[in-house]
């Protein structure tokens, strides 16, 4: 859902399997940017990795071509239909394709603990930023770490769902299960909530998409101007993976980086994309219980 609050345009954008109560957090995000004034900012433009689907190998260049210049690639690993010796093969022909780009790994807590072990072996001699979410839960993250430094395996480890969808999201840095933060506006509940985890974790931030459109990006691209340290590219740069966007001019990267700009949606690019009469009152059934629940 694309709206106007008293600021800004904002977007309320929870994925349809998710259920009201986690839903609220992200309008929670949405109703803040719309009508909050932003922090202070300390930069105007985010570094951004590229991000490559599970895709062949012979489709990688073809994929990657809509990010344009990059210097960091995340490759998706781990997904279902896929196997150990194909996300091996997808990450080896990224580099050789890309040899000057780091690159970081996200199987989105696919992985067993023995698998993530096995893999991380494999992939030792290859310029690994880090592997973000290998394993499902906190615990598998503690597990995973003792096992590459007793086998001697030198890898950072990043947590976005042991982050955004657990109970506690300092837990991860509590109990020492990754070395960064994956930092998500929406499902955090807001940019004020996600600038405050950053500030008592212990974790570097990563700040992140959640595959908005350009309205919602830009939730993320005002975090990222927010934060005081930012030494990591950004996953900002999902515009490029969309067919589509709501905007006349999508926030598509220009040599790596994208500048922080409020995006307005084009009326026309609404009217052209807007659902059918059943899917606009579910969503707004969806959005009256997700408000009832804020407003408890």
């Amino acid at each position: 859902m694309i709206f106007k609050g008293s600021e800004r345009f904002s977007e309320f954008s929870p994925f349809l399997e998710y259920e009201d109560q986690e839903s609220a957090t992200w309008l929670k995000a949405a109703l803040e940017y719309a009508n909050e004034p932003l922090p202070a900012q300390h930069r105007t433009k985010i570094a951004v990795n590229a991000t490559l689907p599970a895709v062949r190998p012979d489709l990688i260049s073809s994929v990657l071509a809509s990010f344009g210049t990059f210097g960091t690639v995340k490759i998706k690993i781990g997904g279902a239909g896929s196997d150990l010796e194909q996300d091996l093969a997808r990450v080896l022909e990224t580099n050789r394709l890309f040899p000057e780009a780091k690159i970081r790994l996200d199987a989105n807590g696919c992985f067993s603990v023995a698998d993530a072990v096995a893999f991380s072996q494999k992939i030792t001699a290859l310029p690994i930023e880090y592997f973000e979410q290998p394993v499902a839960t906190i615990e598998e993250l503690v597990q995973l770490r003792h096992q590459l430094q007793a086998s001697g395996v030198e890898l950072k480890i990043a947590a976005d769902e042991s982050i955004r969808k657990a109970v506690d999201p300092l837990e991860v840095s509590r109990l020492g299960a990754a070395d960064i933060a994956v930092l998500k506006v929406q499902p955090l509940g807001g940019i004020r909530s996600a600038l405050e985890i950053a500030r008592t974790s212990s974790l570097a931030p990563v700040i992140s998409s959640a595959l908005e459109s350009s309205i919602g990006i830009a939730h993320g691209l005002q975090l990222a101007a927010s934060m005081t340290d930012l030494d990591y590219a950004c996953g900002l740069a999902t515009a490029s993976l969309l067919a589509a966007d709501v905007v006349t001019e999508p926030l598509i990267p220009t040599n790596g980086f994208l500048e922080v700009t409020e995006p307005v949606p084009d009326q026309e690019l609404l009217k052209q994309f807007a659902v059918d009469a059943e899917t606009q009152a579910s969503w707004h059934q969806r959005l009256d219980r997700c408000l009832a629940l804020l407003e408890a």
